[in-house]
């Protein structure tokens, strides 16, 4: 499943010069899918437990072939963003599913972790394969054909989990709140399409009557869970300081990952001139910096606090940002790039690794599974609050600076077609002749760079507000190596955080 997530980057800009996105549209394309495995865990959590995990996850599965398939075909920016947001509606069915028939089929606490390290490791292969895959396939096909790739597994997961995995039934699992769903939902999506709006078209009437729509739903939402016996979600967890401390933390540490990440596959065609197949290969670094950053992080808790690994580790991401903020727009820039989007992995892989671990350690008894959906929820979010809003102050500095360093004389339309068409500009120049389309081209070039500045600005801004937060907030949770007396607050947090920091390695979007 995580080849298919990014892939879309590669073949963002043949996308974007065949289906000619508005820059609004090329927003959702790339981000839906992430709002919507953010907006469905919970609901999909609870879905499972009465239902059924394998029975969920047949069905995830049989909806991710079929939107893979229309997403390959799909003749406009619509139809694509539809199909993405049901694959990202059958991913918030395959993940949870999946994680609760390994702890249902490995009872043996050991062989449980085995099967949870394998779990994790196929997820993180999928990151690095997935770039690779994709600039092979855009090599030789349509940028289709980047989105079939998960197809052969996912028909050989249909073929044989009937004959694999037991079925699961809960005898005690709790009625679904079916008036809470579409309440959570409510109140997921109006502040979705307000921070987008607020980035496309400014503070329009439109953006804070979505706000107020999003926050009278999210009240409501609120105090349904507060009366209802089987809640959705059980608000008093967010009574646990540490536990509220560590979703901000992994909101504010995955929005900044992913604010410039799914913009530096393309600054690596559209300014430095890299085929798909170089830019692919070129991305499998920084994903290696993550790998490493991850298998670090435990070795590192062991004698040292999780907050000073985290903080630290915002600190070298916050220097890579900077980096990123002055990269060139020619050629030259594709090492620096690289160089420091693999310090940004590696620095925002602690985060990665412990966020949910300290979440469901500072849960109580009995609520530990409601604290990770919770948490993966609040990762989902982070991932695609990262595109949505660094996307939208990136869309709108590249539009006005398209329309500022176009030639005087280039046609009026040309110019803006380049504008509102953010990845696939350069395409619109080629239409121009001799020096006229070269000088246009600059301007696309130039002005995608300038976007990218101000996207690695605000993620250097979420490091720094990262670094505060977890100094202030998670001072208390002790090095996982380190005993503690009985009854104190971090003798419950230590060995969850220790189990997590040693099996798992949550992936990224």
């Amino acid at each position: 499943m995580t080849v298919d997530l990014g892939v879309l980057w590669l073949a963002t800009p043949e996308l974007a010069a065949d289906l000619a996105p508005s820059s609004t549209q090329l927003l959702w394309i790339n981000d839906v899918y992430g709002f919507a495995v953010a907006s469905l865990l919970v609901l999909s959590g609870n879905l499972g437990d009465r239902y059924g995990h394998r029975r969920l996850l047949l069905s995830g599965v049989s909806a991710f072939v079929l939107a893979s398939v229309t997403a390959a075909y799909a003749p406009g920016p619509g139809v694509l963003i539809a199909a993405r947001a049901i694959l990202g509606a059958a991913g918030a069915a395959i993940l949870p599913a999946t994680l609760s028939l390994i702890s249902h089929m490995f009872t043996d606490p050991a062989g449980r972790a085995r099967a949870i390290a394998l779990w994790v490791t196929a997820l993180s292969s999928g990151i690095a394969v997935g770039p690779v895959a994709s600039g092979v396939l855009l090599e030789h096909f349509w940028w289709g054909s980047v989105f079939l790739a998960a197809v052969p597994v996912m028909a050989l997961v249909l073929a044989v989990t009937p004959v694999l995995v037991p079925r699961q039934v809960n005898a005690e699992a709790r009625r679904l709140d079916w008036v809470g769903a579409p309440l959570l939902l409510l109140t997921v999506l109006p502040l979705v399409y307000a921070i987008k709006s607020l980035g496309e078209h400014g503070p329009v009437p439109g953006v804070f009557a979505a706000l107020a729509a999003g926050l009278a739903f999210g009240v409501a939402f609120l105090r349904r869970q507060r009366r209802v016996a089987a809640p959705l979600l059980d608000v008093r967890l967010f009574g646990d300081r540490t536990f509220t401390a560590a979703l901000v933390l992994m909101f504010l540490g995955l929005a900044a990952m992913n604010g410039v990440e799914y913009l530096l596959p393309q600054y690596l065609q559209t300014v430095t001139g890299a085929s798909p197949l170089k830019a692919g290969l070129l991305m499998v670094v920084p994903a290696a910096g993550l790998a490493v950053g991850s298998q670090l992080t435990p070795v590192l808790t062991r004698r040292i606090r999780p907050a000073l690994v985290i903080a630290a580790g915002a600190a070298l991401a916050g220097t890579a940002f900077a980096v990123m903020a002055a990269l060139p727009a020619d050629g030259s820039g594709a090492v620096p790039a690289i160089g420091a989007a693999t310090a940004m992995m590696v620095g925002l892989a602690p985060i990665t690794v412990l966020g949910t671990g300290i979440a469901s350690a500072a849960a109580p008894p009995g609520k530990n599974g409601q604290a990770t959906s919770v948490g993966q929820t609040a990762y989902e979010l982070g991932l695609a609050f990262g595109i949505a809003a660094t996307g939208s102050l990136m869309a709108s500095v590249y539009r006005r600076q398209v329309h500022a360093g176009a030639p005087a004389d280039a046609p009026a339309d040309a110019v803006s077609q380049a504008a509102d068409n953010l990845g696939g500009g350069l395409s619109i120049t080629e239409r121009l002749p001799g020096e006229l389309g070269q000088s246009m081209a600059a301007a696309v070039r130039t002005a995608f760079t300038s976007g990218l500045h101000a996207a690695a600005i605000v993620s250097s801004a979420l490091s720094a507000a990262l670094i505060v937060f977890v100094l202030l907030l998670l001072k208390r949770v002790a090095p996982t190596g380190t005993p503690q007396p009985a009854g104190s607050e971090t003798t419950r947090q230590a060995p969850a955080v220790r189990e997590t920091v040693g099996h798992a390695m949550q992936p990224h979007r």
